[in-house]
């Protein structure tokens, strides 16, 4: 018995050092490239017109729900793709919307939004997850909560895996409205960097390779977590808790 033990806590620390991994490598060189290409994240909340900037939120909200559907629906027609091939459908919509500025990139926000979502449902898929039931919904508009791509967070910001949100029965409304403040702020950098005067296009394929691939690192870690409380039979807050130590050792 002493054995068996013995190797599922192997087990566990090793999906756990390669869940930190990937949480270490999420946003990686994006944030110096996007840094270059327009500024601090900071900053580039500031180069937006003040009317994109006050309508962000309400903007967001609606880019989820069309996210939703169209996540929802496409995966009745084309079956889930390897996460570089998403990477690479969301890096062409970024590029087209970019060619235009803030304009087209606004546009463009709901398919890339509806294409991250796609990408974390893939992750979810990987994990065994079925991407239709409820609870895999929710978490994969949680999986957006997260600090986004520009945060240079040191890893340690893994508040989104924990956080029980407060919501008064748990419908995608709630969920949604409760998310999107959040998120607004991650899409108001992305379309500031897509607005970078000369790069256009390039700034735009750029910012949502970058978004894609955070994004998809970031739902393997969660789902990958999920995962792992129910093999290894331990409490979803414990694993997130050992994994927290590890992201600030």
């Amino acid at each position: 018995m002493s054995d068996v033990v013995l190797i599922e806590k192997v087990d566990t620390e090793a999906e756990l050092d390669r869940l930190a991994r990937h949480y270490k490598s999420a946003g990686g060189a994006g944030v110096k490239l996007l840094n270059r290409l327009g500024g601090t994240a900071e900053s580039l909340l500031d180069q937006l017109p003040e009317p994109v900037r006050e309508g962000l939120t309400e903007a967001t909200e609606q880019a989820l729900w069309i996210a939703m559907r169209a996540a929802q629906g496409s995966r009745r027609a084309v079956a889930d793709q390897s996460p570089w091939v998403n990477t690479a459908v969301a890096t062409a919509m970024g590029a087209a919307g970019g060619i235009g500025g803030v304009t087209s990139a606004l546009v463009e926000l709901p398919a890339t939004t509806a294409m991250l979502l796609r990408s974390i449902q893939g992750a979810a898929v990987r994990e065994g997850f079925d991407p239709e039931e409820e609870n895999v919904k929710f978490d994969s508009i949680r999986v957006l909560s997260a600090a986004g791509p520009l945060s240079e967070d040191d890893g340690a910001d893994l508040d989104f895996l924990s956080a029980r949100l407060t919501l008064a029965g748990p419908t995608m409304q709630r969920m949604i409205a409760a998310i999107a403040p959040r998120f607004s702020v991650v899409l108001g950098q992305k379309l500031a960097a897509q607005s970078v005067p000369v790069l256009g296009a390039l700034a735009g394929g750029g910012t949502n390779f970058i978004y894609t691939r955070y994004y998809q690192q970031i739902a393997q870690v969660h789902f990958g977590l999920r995962r792992l409380a129910i093999d290894a039979d331990i409490p979803h807050d414990e694993l997130v808790r050992k994994l927290s130590h590890r992201m600030v050792n």
